[in-house]
């Protein structure tokens, strides 16, 4: 049975409006996080020392360059993308990826990470069982966190850095990704990924 105030007393009426009011709000809010949480999957995070060895890195000495990119787990459980990129030698890159797995991914979803940088612009690649990479850049700024939201249907194919047209994405093929700087300014850089995951459109929180 419910009980309501009678609209002849003002200061109960509105006390009570206002309970409902902050009640419905409660109601949508957790509505809206059960959604988030739903849509959104945890691709890696880092907690554990020996997650980093779901990775590896590839710089541009296969080219001859002698750029500098490392990984590890720092005293924050983040990994940690860091070195020296030089353009030597016609060189000009610093990657990591991760080994083939299941990403689960399917048309219309995005790629969230949350990562903390220095200010550089960093491309973020997914790869194909077909041996081709997808790439989309994000800029980051220097010593804040941020959680990027990538659309896989943004990602363009690329080869050797160039832009390749007509070459379509099969969203259940791609089995790898991995995080490169290739801005073409020489110096030190650092990023730390928390955590990678796939939302299936929604943005989820920090």
């Amino acid at each position: 049975m419910c009980f309501y105030p009678s609209k002849n007393d003002s200061k109960k009426w509105v006390s009570f409006m206002k309970t409902i009011s902050t009640a419905l709000t409660l109601v949508v809010c957790l509505a809206a996080v059960s959604a988030t949480s739903a849509f959104d999957r945890t691709l890696y995070n880092f907690n554990a020392p020996l997650s980093v060895g779901q990775f590896r890195t590839v710089n541009d000495g296969v080219m001859g360059g002698r750029s500098d990119g490392r990984i590890k787990i720092n005293a924050y459980k983040n990994l940690e993308f860091y070195g020296n990129l030089s353009l030597e030698n016609n060189g000009g890159f610093a990657s990591f990826r991760s080994g083939e797995s299941n990403l689960g991914l399917r048309a219309g979803d995005a790629i969230l990470l949350k990562v903390r940088g220095d200010g550089r612009e960093y491309n973020f690649n997914l790869y194909s069982s077909g041996r081709r990479t997808f790439r989309k850049s994000f800029k980051t700024v220097d010593g804040e966190w941020l959680v990027v939201r990538l659309p896989i249907d943004q990602f363009v194919a690329t080869f050797r850095g160039r832009t390749m047209r007509n070459v379509s994405m099969e969203p259940a093929q791609l089995n790898r990704l991995g995080i490169q700087l290739g801005d073409k300014k020489p110096g030190p850089f650092k990023l730390e990924v928390e955590w990678i995951k796939s939302s299936g459109g929604q943005v989820s929180g920090r």
